[in-house]
């Protein structure tokens, strides 16, 4: 009986695969409490305990393999944003930027292939991608957030990884009639004092508000919570080994590139950087709920986050000059160079700059929602919902550069040429240097301002969707109800691209001669602690020396074709700035997805099964905004474009570029109840992630060639990518304890993940069957004659076939030790632990050498826990998070995707409770003062060692 059962089961899936089609729902996933078996015991606890116990009955009940965080978790810890709260849950692990986690990874896969939601709505982000920033949601804010590790149809698609959802206050949910919660910290980091200019202090402010009127049919929520926060880092920078040179001298030396096997490869050189700042975060909420009848329910809701960022990154960027410089005494790993004698050459360009560079990052996100639920008759309810998601990033990276003159004070100052580098890394550690002008870094008869350049990066992203999704309970002994809905989603996203520049950054320049400085515009800044022994050097008061370099006032950066090809007037240009104008443009995505899906409530003998099993069907249609390069051919349609300063290009076709395809996603997910406490789960789906939004931005180029006929082309992104697909199958083993106190859980999971994207060389190209205006022929330059033109190479970003599995095992245990003895009974733990492997790999050449490094995000050992303790109105708690090495970006000089070392952060945290509405705080962030330590492949090879600091929070709570 129970075999028929199961195998009616997968035919059900295989038949919902091949006939349904279906549509989406946002996604209410509040967990159904099972129909069968008996009430359960719970024990009465309170603080951290009773937040982990909600969020365990949360798990309990769900639908699908999912972790939950509970109203009273997020409430109860000061967790600076979501990332933060979420890295506390198995296989969930966080990047850290600048010392605070931004970006999660679930199961070893990066942000990228993590979908989000707020309130059931899809966000977008001011990332420049499709992964949203969590620490742009402060915690204070967010009611509840569960992370979905399995699928359902009525989920809306994009999770590869697994799906975070975010939801806000339902205040007609709250028990209290009315409740003001406020809360108020100090803060402080330890190592802000080693960073001249630096803040030391900060703070953390929240209101919030839920009451309930009109005979309980009208319930409001406002929040407000401001974070205001230091941003320190001293830290030491690898950059990539981009050239090569042979340094040993070695007969028959065969390991080295291709072109020249004798060589041995070089880096472009290193920073030595002091990093400081100021984060100011206000985030806003407020959500209405209104109930005329007893089965209707309109509620609207509004999430606001303004993040502003202000910081600076002071130091030396030492650039090793390339092959033409001299190396001696090398010191190899393998055949690249860690650690040399460098010296400059007439032909080399070796240099030490002081870097003074101000960078401003003003972020805002907007979310509303207007959502109306009907329950029509006793079994069909209707829900519609209406939202919009709207994202803005303005990066400003304002660059100085610094050089060192023979003589500042000299009418027409002189680069110092003699320049003489030692350095010698020391894997992790930091590096051992030496520079022959290091008394001349502080010297403001020497150092002279060269340089400076804005690159601003401006974005915006929107997304407006409309949804409408239908429930009708059944009176079936299989299924309880069907679910059946529709979403349609419009989603436009632009990349916004300006420069300017003034001076030189490798000598001082004639036409735009250096700045000298005065006393007034500078300080001696010493390094302390372990890296006191790295030369001083000059602190460079940004807009002291823009004042005088530029009286008139700065100029502001352009969007500009500047001296390029095709220019009719680049009014006194001499620099191509035409990448402003590519770069820049617009991607657009519609979206209408359907889904169908039975929810299941059956028995396998006495053995209560729960569930759902359904189909998504999704329907895309993407484009991007392109220039194409027609060469001014008025036949393929050249245009006169022009930019924002009036210059006009008539090399170019303004065109429209991309692609449509739909999808069929299945899933399945079981729930074998197999005693009162114990449940074993499985489920399996097919999944999706589109590519990042960015990367289907349209700046290719296509030429033929004046002599041969032959089209080239090339696009660091591609408006035709595909979404990632995968299979994935999941089974957890579910057992709580009798008493409620706790639970064990071991879950495994595999992935089989079809392609990723990588940038290829397409031989052959069908440019013109690809939608790109390329002529039949050519005129030759020389001879006259008409060429035919012929298919060539297309540079470009693709879905390659290089797939692979991704598979692991997660171990959680929680347990409040309520059985023991006053006072031992508040002791408490919390702990998780996950393996996850891959087949997956990359190839990288930053090092050097070419070598294999694993899939970015993807850290084999994930280890999280903590140990609580309460007595009274007492609680302590000690967080452990450690993760094993890793691959993701280091931000250098371009963004490189490196190998991180193994990190443990801890965290400690005690508070104290004077009354039932009045309690004081104490936490500590990174108690260790734990750094992230990068490297090139080998850990020999140094990328990053960034120290941020502790930070320390004290403040009180008031509730009523």
């Amino acid at each position: 009986m129970g075999k028929f059962k199961l195998s009616a089961l997968m035919l059900a899936m295989f038949a919902a695969s091949s006939a349904l089609g279906a549509v989406e729902n946002d996604a209410q996933n509040n967990a159904e409490k099972p129909q069968l078996g008996e009430e359960l015991e719970v024990i009465e606890v309170t603080g951290f305990s009773r937040s982990l116990i909600q969020s365990l009955n949360q798990k309990r009940f769900t639908d699908t393999v999912s972790e939950q965080l509970s109203a009273d978790d997020l409430g109860a810890l000061p967790d600076v944003s979501m990332a933060d709260a979420l890295t506390r849950l198995p296989g969930i692990s966080a990047v850290r930027t600048g010392g605070q986690a931004a970006e999660i990874n679930i199961r070893g896969m990066s942000g990228g292939f993590v979908f989000s939601t707020l309130n059931g709505r899809e966000q977008v982000s001011t990332s420049g991608s499709r992964s949203i920033e969590f620490d742009q949601y402060p915690s204070e804010l967010i009611s509840s957030a569960a992370v979905y590790k399995s699928p359902k149809a009525s989920l809306i698609e994009g999770g590869v990884a697994g799906t975070v959802e975010l939801q806000t206050a339902s205040p007609l949910d709250n028990d209290q009639q009315h409740k003001f919660v406020v809360n108020a910290r100090g803060m402080y980091n330890d190592r802000a004092s080693e960073v001249n200019d630096a803040t030391e202090f900060g703070d953390r402010i929240s209101f919030s508000y839920q009451g309930k009127y009109l005979d309980d049919t009208l319930g409001v929520a406002l929040g407000y919570a401001r974070l205001f926060q230091p941003s320190v880092a001293t830290q030491f920078i690898g950059l990539a080994y981009n050239d090569h040179k042979d340094v040993d001298g070695v007969a028959n030396d065969t390991n080295g590139p291709e072109v020249k096997p004798e060589n041995e490869y070089i880096s472009e050189g290193f920073e030595l950087q002091h990093l400081g700042g100021e984060e100011t975060r206000n985030g806003y909420m407020a959500a209405i709920e209104w109930v005329p009848v007893d089965n209707f329910k309109l509620k609207g809701d509004v999430f606001l986050s303004r993040f502003d960022t202000e910081s600076f990154a002071r130091g030396l960027r030492v650039k090793l000059g390339g092959p033409s410089a001299t190396f001696t005494n090398a010191q190899l790993e393998g055949n690249s160079v860690i650690g040399a004698s460098v010296n400059r050459t007439s032909k080399s360009y070796t240099r030490i700059e002081i870097v003074n560079d101000d960078n401003q990052d003003f972020d805002e996100v907007d979310s509303y929602g207007i959502n109306a639920d009907w329950q029509v008759t006793e079994r069909l309810n209707v829900n519609v919902d209406v939202s919009l998601s709207r994202a803005k990033s303005n990066f400003r990276n304002g660059l100085l550069w610094a050089l060192v003159a023979e003589d500042a004070t000299a009418q027409e100052p002189v680069l110092d040429k003699n320049v003489s580098i030692n350095y010698q890394l020391n894997g992790l550690n930091l590096p051992d240097v030496g520079f022959n002008q290091a008394a001349a870094f502080s010297d403001i008869e020497r150092v002279m301002v060269s340089k400076y350049g804005i690159y601003p990066y401006q974005n915006e992203d929107e997304v407006s969707a409309y949804r409408l999704d239908f429930k009708y309970e059944l009176d079936n002994s299989w299924f309880s109800s069907v679910e059946f809905g529709a979403r349609y989603s419009d989603r436009e996203y632009s990349n916004n691209r300006s420069v300017f520049e003034y001076g030189n950054d490798g000598d001082f320049s004639v036409s735009e001669p250096p700045l000298r400085l005065t006393n007034d515009m500078v300080n001696v800044v010493d390094w302390e602690g372990d890296f006191s022994y790295f030369p001083s050097y000059l602190a460079i008061d940004l807009d002291k020396a823009l004042n005088a370099w530029f009286p008139e006032g700065a100029p502001q950066p352009v969007k500009t074709w500047g001296n390029a090809d095709g220019v009719v007037d680049p009014q006194g240009y001499t620099t191509n700035y035409s990448w402003t104008m590519l770069q820049s443009g617009s991607v657009y995505e519609e979206v209408l997805s359907a889904y169908a899906m039975l929810n299941i409530n059956a028995e396998i003998g006495n053995m209560p099964v729960l569930g759902n099993i359904g189909i998504r069907r999704v329907d895309t249609d993407q484009s991007a905004t392109i220039l194409e390069n027609v060469n001014g051919d008025l036949a393929l349609g050249a245009q006169n474009i022009t930019d924002s300063i009036g210059i006009v290009n008539k090399n170019y076709l303004p065109n429209v570029l991309g692609t449509t395809y739909t999808d069929y996603l299945p899933s399945l997910n079981l729930n074998f109840q197999l005693t009162d406490n114990t449940q074993l789960r499985f489920a399996a789906a097919k999944v999706m992630s589109r590519p990042p939004i960015n990367r289907l931005a349209g700046d290719a180029s296509a030429q033929a060639d004046k002599t041969t006929g032959k089209i080239n082309g090339s696009s660091t992104n591609n408006p035709f990518l595909k979404p990632f697909y995968a299979d994935q199958y999941d089974i957890s083993y579910e057992h709580y304890f009798d008493e409620s106190d706790g639970a064990l859980v071991i879950a495994g999971f595999y992935k089989n993940i079809d392609s990723f994207i990588d940038t290829i060389a397409i031989e052959g190209f069908d440019f013109k069957g690809n939608g790109f205006n390329v002529p039949d022929y050519i005129e030759n330059p020389v001879s006259g004659e008409q060429v035919a033109t012929t298919n060539g190479t297309y540079t470009t970003a693709v879905n390659n076939a290089n797939g692979g599995y991704i598979r692991g095992i997660e171990l959680a245990y929680t347990q409040v030790f309520s059985f023991l003895p006053a006072p031992f009974d508040g002791l408490g733990f919390n702990g998780s632990y996950s393996y996850t492997e891959s087949e997956v790999e990359s190839i990288t050449s930053l090092g050097g050498e070419t070598v294999t490094q694993g899939l970015p995000g993807l850290s084999k050992n994930v280890l999280n826990g903590t140990l609580f303790y309460s007595l009274d109105n007492f609680e302590t708690r000690l967080n452990v998070r450690y993760r094993s090495d890793f691959v993701s970006e280091q931000v250098a000089i371009n963004e490189q995707v490196v190998n991180f070392d193994a990190e443990t952060v801890v965290d400690f945290q005690t508070s104290y409770q004077f009354t039932d509405s009045f309690g004081m705080l104490l936490q500590v962030n990174n108690l260790t003062d734990e750094p992230t330590q990068s490297y090139f492949g080998n850990e020999n090879i140094t990328g990053t060692t960034q120290y941020f600091g502790r930070q320390v929070y004290l403040g009180f709570t008031y509730s009523h």
